[in-house]
């Protein structure tokens, strides 16, 4: 998010750079056109870093402009939750390069910059572009994190005003998913791991292909720095004329998270699971004050799980984890109640031992599962064995 007097300048910047925005070849001789690659941030929005385009025109009295395709739209409520189902609507920003540098520098967020080995006919046809999306019509676009976001719209526009081709020359085909190229980001925020986790389904898993894998700014920029250029004349050119770093490394504060690490967690519970059932196994009877517990809180997840089928991100729509989460659980705690308290078998307790055995075994061979939930689901059997033994063992001495 940019302070307050950042946005002030960016809004009465844009508007004098409205009044005039295209450009001719004869103008770019002195202008750099260059691909910026921001470091990760500690926010969840900002954890695999960022793209944006510079065009920087070094005459005197020239415009050095950062064009970020990453720009909230502030018009819409819910944020968050328009999100999570895919429907954000992102902006492209146009404001000066200094802004933007501050920006990340206070943060600490190192910045490196790729001078793009342009003609300057392919300069005018990009910088023409980035004015054209700029336009008030046409700077919204409906915001995807794998598919369409701030780097792969960055990429596109380049390709497409390029006279030829990108050939990328992959070393060697990346084998990898969307959830392993996740994982590489948030390997010390355990807790958004886990979130993402539960909310990524069976398409995550799927294995990408090199081009897929540049909606990652690292991976565009590693890429872009062996691409090279065919003209439509056959010549040969590299992609990138040099590349710099123009904002350092700084110290970033690491915000302390939950004491508890999910997986920790889990086993706490696992630990209260077993505690408890080791006690009704003496009293011969189920703590069905405890299974509630687990219902509710299962069946809370389950509403977000369930939510997801609703998603216009095709990675989350399909999740097979819905059959351990889901609301149904929800609708039986009358039941669990009223027979536990009267100690009489609930049946629904046998549906859901085979349901969650059957289906966390074929999960694991389907869908990757967090470890942390692999101990949860071990604590529903566990109960669920609890129920279907104690209870209708008791019941039936009576």
């Amino acid at each position: 998010m940019k302070r307050l007097k950042d946005i002030l300048k960016i809004v009465i910047f844009a508007s004098i750079l409205l009044c005039s925005n295209k450009i001719e070849a004869s103008e770019l001789d002195s202008v750099e056109i260059s691909l910026l690659t921001c470091a990760p941030g500690q926010e969840v929005y900002t954890a695999f870093g960022h793209t944006a385009i510079r065009v920087n025109d070094m005459r005197e009295g020239g415009r050095d402009l950062a064009f970020n395709y990453g720009m909230f739209s502030f018009k819409k409520k819910f944020f968050v939750l328009r999100f999570i189902f895919g429907l954000t609507d992102y902006e492209l920003g146009c404001y000066p390069t200094g802004l933007f540098f501050e920006d990340y520098a206070k943060h600490g967020r190192q910045v490196i910059e790729q001078v793009l080995n342009l003609t300057d006919e392919e300069k005018t046809a990009l910088v023409n572009a980035l004015w054209d999306n700029y336009k008030e019509e046409n700077r919204t676009y409906r915001y995807n994190y794998f598919y369409d976001n701030c780097t792969s719209r960055a990429r596109d526009i380049i390709e497409k005003n390029v006279q030829g081709r990108i050939d990328y020359h992959f070393d060697e085909e990346r084998k990898t998913s969307y959830r392993e190229m996740v994982h590489q980001y948030n390997v010390k925020s355990e807790w958004e791991r886990f979130g993402e986790d539960l909310l990524l389904g069976v398409k995550a898993d799927f294995k990408t292909d090199n081009r897929q894998q540049q909606f990652l700014p690292i991976n565009l920029e590693n890429d872009f720095s062996r691409a090279t250029i065919t003209g439509n004349d056959g010549t040969i050119r590299p992609l990138v004329a040099k590349a710099n770093q123009v904002v350092p490394s700084g110290v970033s504060v690491l915000s302390k998270g939950f004491v508890f690490s999910p997986m920790e967690c889990a086993i706490i519970l696992l630990l209260c699971t077993l505690i408890i059932t080791f006690a009704d196994w003496k009293k011969k009877k189920a703590s069905y004050w405890y299974d509630a517990l687990l219902m509710l809180a299962t069946g809370i997840a389950g509403i977000i799980i369930t939510a997801m089928i609703f998603s216009q991100h095709p990675t989350v729509s399909f999740n097979l984890l819905i059959v351990i989460l889901n609301p149904l659980p929800l609708f039986f705690i009358p039941m669990t109640i009223i027979r536990g308290r009267r100690k009489q078998y609930n049946p629904f307790f046998k549906w859901a031992f085979w349901g969650v055995l059957v289906f966390t075994a074929i999960l694991t061979f389907i869908q990757k599962i967090p470890p942390a939930m692999i101990i949860v689901a071990l604590c529903l059997l566990i109960r669920c064995m609890t129920e279907m033994l104690i209870v209708k063992k008791a019941q039936r001495e009576k």
